[in-house]
């Protein structure tokens, strides 16, 4: 895998797939971004740069541990894209990576070619998702053969219980088949560090940033999946109204992870919306 040093010297490492013109793509986590793959076959479309956020995947462990809050992660992508010898950038970011993107896209507007978050956390603009939204969601899982045990530890978690974390998977992906375990197993975050990190106070300053996307200027896709647990399509709709030249779309039958769930569908609406 090539690697590119961070401004504080950690070796950063990332993944190339495909050809054509670059696609800067973060994944969430933070975990190990192979979970992302080719995308569903958007590296058919794109030359997707895929990189391992520090302390994940190939990429060193900073010596710093504050360097793993969001905000913080911002720098390097911009480093990345320095690596890269690109004025600027399309950028596509999956789950808590679009906080990152949306973090980028604040601080570096101008280097941003087209922005494309996917079934995006929203923590960085500050939309609350409840209980009763999830639970909504779940419900129309209820046919699923899964569900009783899935539901019952669904409503311990947002009771701020404790409950199996692992039995609420299915509700994160389309179908619940032998490919979504085995990709549920390897998405898992490995540095307990790193996921503590990136949220530590000072990462977010929600007020701040929707002042700044307000002025964004660039295209902007955000993809929800209708199923998605972690990213309700009603919250990533209120998203999106944040920027003034955004679209959403609602992929059908799909969770968080809406490449796996129909790769077609989800490669023709990022790769329309990419030119």
């Amino acid at each position: 895998m090539p690697t590119f040093p961070a401004s504080d010297g950690t070796l950063l490492a990332y993944r190339v797939h495909g050809h054509g013109d670059p696609l800067l793509c973060v994944p969430g986590g933070p975990a190990d971004s192979r979970y992302l793959g080719e995308l569903g076959g958007l590296a058919a479309h794109r030359r997707l740069i895929v990189p391992d956020l520090r302390g994940t995947g190939r990429s060193a462990v900073p010596a710093d541990v504050s360097s793993y809050r969001c905000d913080r992660l911002v720098d390097d992508v911009e480093a990345l894209r320095e690596h890269l010898g690109l004025p600027r950038a399309d950028l596509l970011a999956h789950s808590a990576g679009t906080n990152i993107a949306t973090l980028y896209a604040a601080r570096f507007p101008r280097r941003v070619g087209r922005l494309a978050l996917i079934t995006p956390s929203t923590r960085a603009v500050g939309i609350e998702i409840t209980g009763r939204e999830r639970r909504e969601l779940a419900a129309l899982r209820k046919g699923e053969p899964w569900y009783p045990e899935a539901i019952t530890a669904l409503e311990a978690i947002t009771r701020g219980a404790d409950g199996d974390r692992e039995a609420v998977a299915p509700f994160f992906y389309g179908r619940w088949d032998a490919a979504a375990r085995e990709h549920s197993a390897a998405s898992r975050p490995q540095n307990p560090e790193a996921v503590a990190g990136f949220g530590a106070e000072g990462a977010f300053d929600p007020e701040a940033t929707r002042a700044a996307i307000a002025g964004f200027g660039p295209p902007v896709l955000l993809l929800a999946g209708e199923f998605d647990l972690n990213s309700p399509p009603s919250a990533v709709a209120g998203f999106a109204a944040l920027f003034p030249d955004a679209e959403l779309v609602v992929q059908p039958g799909a969770g968080h992870y809406p490449w796996l769930d129909d790769a077609d569908r989800f490669t023709s609406a990022v790769g329309a919306f990419l030119g």
